[in-house]
């Protein structure tokens, strides 16, 4: 309990009543009082032929069990039942369908909105990754937001997004700096950071999207062996309809960026094309089901008027319970430091345009004081 000298907000924060309601389901996973999602999708019963239907079928039967877990979840939202993780796997699950789908991904990936299509058991896919998962390091963060510490972050190599200031462009765009790991050394890292103390698992990068596949076959392991741990999904939120669903029903805790308020930006900053369309539409799945979520906005100088305004708009009208992280973290890094093209954003956000970005956020009635550090 060392860190709780760090950050001590970490204790304080749970009695704010605003986010003890807002991270209900996330509170119980973390004290151990509820199941985690994969412990609830690894006991909805699939059929055991399901690895010999065609993709189509299996999406199709992957609809029907969501719709039985979310019955279930339902349940344990309401009366948890920590008991579950220690019940007998069936001989198929839900969690089973996930894998066999997310497996049959890679031979044509689809599972972000880069849709590159590549066979990445064979070559390379726009997320510079190939089919196995590569991770830089892992460790208890204690820099999260208040909620999370300590997290058990686990940083994986590769991104599909090209940000020219990306402060982990060391792991995100040469993803050789990692190394190679399979779905057991996952599951491992995760019992070692939940028996060390993490409050909950962390998948960040670079970006998860790309490793879904072995994430979910970790997730297995971990069911198998009646491990709890809440599951926190750290992304860009870039990902294919089909990349939501697989992870959809395995995440206790969203954790995403909310990066631009318009598509010129995101594919200037990020070469992100259709960013607002994309991520829009990731997030009202996720709001919709009212999932436990902290969004966070990273403000750039400069940029007040035109991606911090429309991003906090967009979430007041369409996602009003989520806390919301507004962050004067930014740093002309990486490619910001190096060309000129970029001079625009070669500085450091201002105070004013951190105050104005605080006051439209009290002006939209969001709740940011409790998370914003």
């Amino acid at each position: 309990m060392s860190w709780v000298v760090y950050r001590p907000d970490a204790v304080a924060v749970w009695r704010e009543p605003v986010v003890r309601e807002r991270l209900r389901w996330y509170y119980s996973v973390m004290r151990d009082a509820a199941p985690a999602k994969f412990h609830i999708a690894a006991r909805v019963e699939a059929p055991s032929d399901y690895a010999s239907m065609d993709e189509a079928s299996l999406w199709k039967l992957h609809e029907e069990l969501g719709r039985a877990f979310d019955e279930e979840w339902s349940r344990q939202r309401e009366r948890p039942d920590i008991s579950l993780t220690r019940r007998e796997l069936p001989r198929a699950s839900f969690l089973d369908v996930k894998i066999e789908l997310a497996k049959r991904q890679l031979k044509h990936c689809m599972l972000c909105e880069r849709r590159c299509g590549v066979d990445r058991y064979s070559k390379r896919g726009a997320c510079l990754l190939d089919a196995k998962p590569r991770v830089a390091s892992f460790f208890h963060h204690l820099g999260e937001e208040a909620p999370l510490v300590p997290s058990g972050t686990v940083f994986f190599s590769g991104c599909n997004f090209r940000c020219v200031y990306c402060q982990n462009w060391d792991i995100s765009q040469f993803p050789d700096s990692g190394v190679e790991v399979t779905a057991e050394a996952l599951a491992a890292i995760q019992v070692k950071l939940r028996e060390e103390g993490a409050r909950n698992i962390n998948w960040v990068g670079g970006e998860p999207t790309p490793n879904i596949p072995y994430i979910l076959e970790s997730l297995k392991i971990l069911a198998r062996r009646g491990v709890n741990v809440p599951q926190l999904w750290n992304s860009n939120m870039y990902l294919t309809p089909q990349g939501l669903a697989l992870i959809l029903h395995v995440i206790d805790i969203w954790l995403p960026d909310f990066k631009y308020g318009n598509d010129a930006h995101a594919l200037r900053y990020s070469v992100a094309p259709r960013y607002w369309e994309v991520t829009t539409r990731n997030f009202s799945v996720i709001c919709k089901r009212r999932e436990d979520i902290i969004v966070r906005h990273l403000v750039l100088p400069g940029h007040v008027e035109c991606c911090t305004k429309p991003v906090l708009k967009w979430l007041a009208e369409n996602c009003n319970h989520a806390l919301v992280n507004i962050m004067d973290q930014y740093r002309p890094e990486y490619l910001v430091e190096r060309l000129g093209r970029y001079r625009e954003i070669r500085r450091r956000v201002s105070e004013e345009e951190m105050e104005e970005a605080y006051r439209y956020a009290d002006s939209l009635g969001l709740t940011w004081r409790e998370i914003t550090r």
